[in-house]
C-alpha cells in the first residue's frame, strides 16, 4: 500500500481531487492512502507518506520541501497545473504511482 499526500495553501483545495484520485485508485485496483492538508501540518504526516505531492499553489516550496525531507526518501513532485485544475484524478495518481 502506499500512503500519498497532498499539500496546498489551506488543505482544502484538494480535497475534491483527492476523491477523484481515490475513485480512479479504486476502479483500478490500486491499494492506496490519500489525504489532502495544509502545508503547516505536514509535520504529522511525513512519516507516513511515500509520495508527496504539492499543489501548483504551493510549487516554490518544492526545493526547501525536498531538502527537509530527503533523509525520508519519499517521492516528491508538483502537481501539474493542467491536470490540477481539471482536476483529473486518473492522470495524477497515475504520476504519482510512476514516479
Amino acid at each position: 500500500m502506499k500512503n500519498i499526500t497532498l499539500i496546498c495553501a489551506g488543505g482544502f483545495s484538494t480535497s475534491m481531487l483527492v476523491s477523484n484520485m481515490e475513485e480512479a485508485a479504486k476502479d483500478k485496483g490500486v491499494d492506496v492512502v490519500i489525504r489532502a492538508i495544509a502545508e503547516s501540518k505536514f509535520v504529522e504526516y511525513e512519516n507516513d507518506t511515500d509520495i508527496l505531492l504539492l499543489g501548483p499553489q504551493v510549487g516554490y516550496l518544492l526545493e526547501e520541501i525536498k531538502e527537509r525531507y530527503v533523509s525520508k526518501k519519499m517521492k516528491i513532485a508538483v502537481i501539474d497545473s493542467i491536470d490540477y485544475g481539471m482536476m483529473n484524478g486518473e492522470k495524477v495518481l497515475n504520476d504519482a504511482l510512476n514516479m
